[in-house]
């Protein structure tokens, strides 16, 4: 697979950007098309057919699968399925409320041949929610599954600004969370302000971590000088 292989695209559902694996289809920048998602399919739209500028191989590595160019109703499905799931959602803030169970509803998300709903929540420990599944498959007359998330996995699915006044790294570009440490913050010699170096979610904020790196590699480069 070479750089010429490689589109980017954009989710209609989450606003993210991946790179995407083009195939032998060529497309052209607006061109709607599925692409493969753990929830069974997405929508997207392609917006650069150009190679990437960025030539890190594992980012480039790092791609989605285009099944098939989209319909007008795939469309109309993605639509109907984001309609369906704030209802869902509604409905199953009233049930918890109802039933008085200490968690917090996130958000819910529909599989793309409607055989499965998710329901993303946090909690402080284990919830005992059987009878709320109950109402929701009666509700809804699908498998439901109840899944429980950490307040940095519920900032990355929500999404907001950051103090920088930037889109939020995890609901941005960041596949998987990597530990942040207050040493690190240290060491790069920052105040330790919890205001000041906490992010949306109240955990220290990843780029502490990204600017710990790039100070390591930042000093290693001036070792290799001196030398």
């Amino acid at each position: 697979m070479t750089n010429s292989d490689i589109i980017c695209v954009k989710s209609n559902r989450s606003g993210k950007v991946f790179y995407a694996r083009r195939g032998k289809t060529v497309y052209k920048n607006g061109d709607l098309v599925i692409i493969e998602s753990a929830l069974g399919g997405d929508v997207a739209e392609v917006v650069d057919v150009n190679s990437p500028r960025c030539q890190c191989l594992d980012r480039i590595k790092d791609t989605v699968k285009i099944v098939r160019e989209a319909s007008e109703e795939d469309e109309k499905k993605i639509q109907w399925l984001e309609r369906k799931e704030k209802k869902s959602f509604d409905f199953c803030l009233k049930k918890i409320k109802e039933r008085n169970l200490p968690m917090k509803l996130v958000a819910v998300r529909y599989f793309f041949n409607e055989k499965k709903g998710i329901f993303y929540y946090t909690a402080d420990g284990r919830i005992d929610f059987r009878q709320l599944v109950k109402d929701l498959a009666k509700e809804f007359k699908m498998r439901i599954e109840m899944r429980q998330i950490g307040v940095r996995d519920e900032a990355k699915m929500i999404g907001g600004l950051g103090v920088c006044g930037r889109e939020l790294c995890c609901a941005s570009f960041m596949k998987n969370f990597e530990p942040v440490t207050i040493q690190k913050a240290k060491k790069q010699q920052i105040v330790i302000n919890p205001t000041k170096i906490s992010g949306l979610c109240g955990r220290l904020m990843c780029c502490l971590a990204f600017e710990d790196e790039s100070r390591g590699r930042m000093y290693t480069e001036e070792e290799k000088v001196e030398e």
